[in-house]
């Protein structure tokens, strides 16, 4: 990664935006939720569970531990960090720079996110299982 001191924007490798919009094709989540993120951190009792669904930032229900390990994974290909306040780490969740660059592009060009193809599936799935067994 390298920035550009001119305009203040971060250059990814493209491996590494690849990875992470294969990560968000891949996850349960939808636009909404990463457009709100960029505004202001979500509780993850937001995204969890009937409320995640309402709100219109999950495809489907997960439970507050599931909903949890694919924020957590976000963070890990670098979309997501989490909110920390005066006592530490928080329940809540914003986009990093490599989140809102891509969130940004998918807005102007379809204001979704990307189905996933069978092979971002499976590479996706594989990054992290490799990832998880090392």
């Amino acid at each position: 990664m390298t920035t550009n001191l001119d305009s203040n924007v971060f250059q990814y490798e493209p491996q590494t935006i690849q990875r992470a919009k294969r990560a968000l094709s891949c996850s349960p989540f939808r636009l909404k939720l990463f457009q709100q993120m960029r505004q202001q951190s979500v509780p993850i009792q937001q995204i969890a569970q009937e409320t995640g669904i309402k709100s219109g930032y999950t495809k489907l229900a997960l439970s507050e531990s599931k909903t949890e390990d694919k924020l957590v994974w976000l963070i890990n290909v670098g979309l997501l960090r989490r909110e920390v306040d005066g006592q530490g780490l928080t329940d809540s969740f914003r986009l990093t720079p490599l989140g809102r660059q891509i969130i940004g592009q998918w807005e102007q060009l379809e204001n979704e996110i990307p189905a996933a193809s069978l092979f971002d599936r499976v590479s996706h799935w594989l990054n992290r299982w490799l990832k998880l067994s090392l």
